[in-house]
């Protein structure tokens, strides 16, 4: 086991109809089910921008436009029965490639090569038993 330590991250809202895309994934230790919107950590001496575009190239072999940070969140929460502690940069940016908005999923593949399935998701339409993370998105989203 590592040392515990903050994690720098960069997610990236994309926007169709008042709609965001996300995907959905469940905590294995707690049954936990939650969305959360594409993106994933920040590599060393990489700005948290250059990263959102290079997590969006590398999961979805997507490119991007007109990025711009809208917020960040600390988000401290309980995974696999460990304690994880993340500052998020948040994104709101555009596909280049517009066809990528008249898809009812988007099959993405993971750093680790675990492939996932992106939708559009309606934040008011969330399932009760479905948490949208990190902690204060939605709040983020309200507010902008």
């Amino acid at each position: 086991m590592s040392a515990p330590h903050i994690r720098a991250k960069a997610l990236c809202i994309f926007s169709h109809h008042g709609k965001i895309l996300v995907s959905e994934a469940v905590d294995p230790a707690g049954g936990t089910r939650f969305c959360r919107p594409l993106g994933g950590s920040i590599e060393f001496g990489e700005t948290s921008a250059r990263g959102i575009v290079r997590e969006i190239r590398e999961e979805l072999d997507a490119e991007i436009v007109d990025l711009r940070l809208i917020g960040t969140l600390e988000n401290i929460f309980t995974y696999e029965g460990e304690l994880g502690h993340e500052i998020v940069q948040v994104y709101d940016a555009a596909f280049a490639d517009r066809s990528f908005y008249g898809r009812a999923s988007i099959s993405g593949v993971e750093s680790n090569g675990q492939s996932f399935s992106a939708f559009w998701l309606d934040p008011a339409e969330l399932a009760p038993d479905c948490l949208l993370v990190p902690d204060g998105l939605l709040q983020l989203l309200t507010d902008r």
